[in-house]
């Protein structure tokens, strides 16, 4: 059951007790008239004066309970609400008769929320409080909350229970405030640069815009299956299709693939699409981008992420097969044919999947040897064209592409490239993606016939980027894992056993 349990049952009674005397312990009035924060600012001169106290001054501030040191006549309470903490002093006589004693002293408990009207004053100990003339109970928590003061320290808990992990950790509230930020500033950056902002269906006919695998739905009304998107891109250059010009969507994307520290099935980015631009272009757009967040969050140059610093000022651009050597240390004579990729990889005891052509085994060399070690942002270039299906080749050599991936801390951060808009390429790239996933390759992208014949119609020269938002916040916020920034992550299930453990433990 899901109050089975005597600590609970005894707050039940305590709220039951209350409504039988006239108290309704989950009313929907509220006075309050200024934030913790607020108060404590326009306060703060108290602590100047000789007095030390200023009843002149009246507010009404509420808030969770977080500490409750309960005496004979007074008591300190700890309150906290969205902005801050706030120390106040409950005193017997200051309350109406028989308050203190028959409602405050037995029915108020750690986790209530309450709200309090009072006068600002500096304990002896130097801290700016609220002296309280009256006390009203707001909400009556009947779980207690975890003891210990600090936080929760169990991870499963935290991302299982976010909203006791966001009452508890005053940290992770923040985090996820720094997360609102980066998305409020990134609608604000490219809608300052003119782009557009639209939204795409979240259900596809093709699980198209990216190598990954789906989730399939079954849409009733048309008895057909329907794919939860894994990219909005085809969508967008549809846009530039029909004539705008500069669109981008911050999208939820899902792919039904493994969980890390990285990766979750459904995860938040950015997608925009730029007519008349290339990818250097984007290369640039990229760099203000950065600029624009850390002034704006006022982060500094040199971001510290674990036991490591990156310096965001230091923008590196590199070829990926000139990466392979310069940073990744493989032999130039391993990197461009395929017999000599397997026999390297084999060497260093890494397994190669049957049937890998040229561009694929460049891109496993690059996983292996060079990802983890581009720690300053660096934009990799020139990618084979056999692992960028959607992307431009290259005028000057067709076997590579008109691409970038942006890589921070050693993760891709951004995927970028100038559009491949020659409808009869296009459709030989979906061919051969076709004949990979005949082979087996259940990531290959699938046919797109539609969005041929739109970009039959012309697609203007064109370049789109896409952003993990997920991981961009994870280095701006020094979060090593993906649940860190995800308000509700993917969980598995827990069993019977596991969830009365859970219970028991809080």
């Amino acid at each position: 059951m899901i109050f089975d349990n005597k600590f609970i049952q005894q707050r039940i009674e305590k709220a039951k007790l209350l409504k039988e005397a006239g108290f309704n312990p989950y009313t929907n009035e509220s006075k309050r008239n200024c934030s913790i924060e607020k108060y404590l600012n326009v306060n703060s001169d108290i602590a100047e004066s000789e007095e030390k106290r200023d009843e002149n001054r009246h507010y009404i501030v509420s808030g969770r309970i977080k500490l409750l040191r309960i005496m004979g006549k007074a008591s300190f309470v700890k309150i906290e609400d969205e902005s801050g903490m706030l120390q106040i002093y409950v005193a017997r006589d200051n309350l109406p008769e028989g308050f203190y004693n028959t409602m405050f002293k037995k029915n108020i408990e750690v986790g209530d929320i309450i709200e309090v009207a009072g006068f600002p004053f500096v304990t002896g100990q130097g801290e700016l409080s609220l002296h309280a003339d009256s006390l009203t109970l707001l909400t009556k928590a009947i779980s207690p909350l975890p003891e210990k003061f600090h936080g929760i320290t169990d991870k499963e808990i935290r991302y299982r229970k976010r909203y006791l992990d966001l009452i508890m950790n005053a940290e992770v509230r923040k985090t996820f405030q720094t997360r609102s930020k980066v998305i409020s500033l990134t609608r604000r950056f490219f809608e300052d640069k003119g782009f557009l902002e639209v939204e795409t269906p979240m259900m596809h006919p093709i699980a198209g815009g990216a190598n990954a695998k789906p989730f399939v739905t079954h849409h009733n009304a048309l008895g057909i299956d329907r794919f939860l998107r894994i990219a909005p891109e085809l969508y967008l250059k549809r846009l530039i299709v029909g004539g705008f010009e500069a669109v981008f969507e911050i999208n939820r994307n899902f792919r039904n693939e493994g969980m890390d520290t990285t990766h979750n099935p459904e995860f938040t980015s950015i997608e925009f699409y730029w007519a008349y631009k290339t990818y250097k272009d984007l290369i640039e757009i990229t760099k203000e981008y950065f600029q624009y967040l850390f002034e704006h969050l006022n982060l500094p140059t040199m971001l510290p992420y674990g036991d490591i610093e990156v310096n965001f000022a230091n923008f590196q651009e590199i070829p990926l097969i000139e990466s392979l050597t310069t940073v990744g240390g493989v032999p130039a004579e391993s990197c461009n044919d395929k017999e000599s990729i397997i026999a390297y990889l084999n060497s260093k005891n890494i397994t190669v999947k049957p049937g890998m052509n040229l561009g694929q085994l460049q891109g496993e060399l690059f996983d292996e040897f060079v990802e983890e070690k581009l720690i300053d942002p660096t934009f990799i270039t020139e990618y084979p064209v056999e692992i960028s299906p959607l992307a431009r080749r290259s005028d000057e050599n067709p076997a590579i592409t008109e691409r970038f991936e942006l890589f921070i801390a050693g993760r891709e951060i951004a995927n970028a490239f100038s559009e491949l808009n020659d409808p009869i390429d296009q459709l030989e790239r979906f061919e051969g993606q076709m004949a990979a996933k005949d082979s087996g390759d259940d990531e290959a992208h699938e046919m797109d016939s539609d969005f041929v014949e739109a970009l039959s119609y012309g697609m203007a020269p064109t370049a789109g980027q896409g952003i993990g938002i997920d991981r961009l916040v994870m280095l701006l916020t020094n979060e090593h894992s993906i649940r860190d920034v995800l308000l509700f992550p993917a969980m598995k299930p827990l069993n019977g056993d596991e969830a009365e453990m859970q219970t028991e433990e809080n």
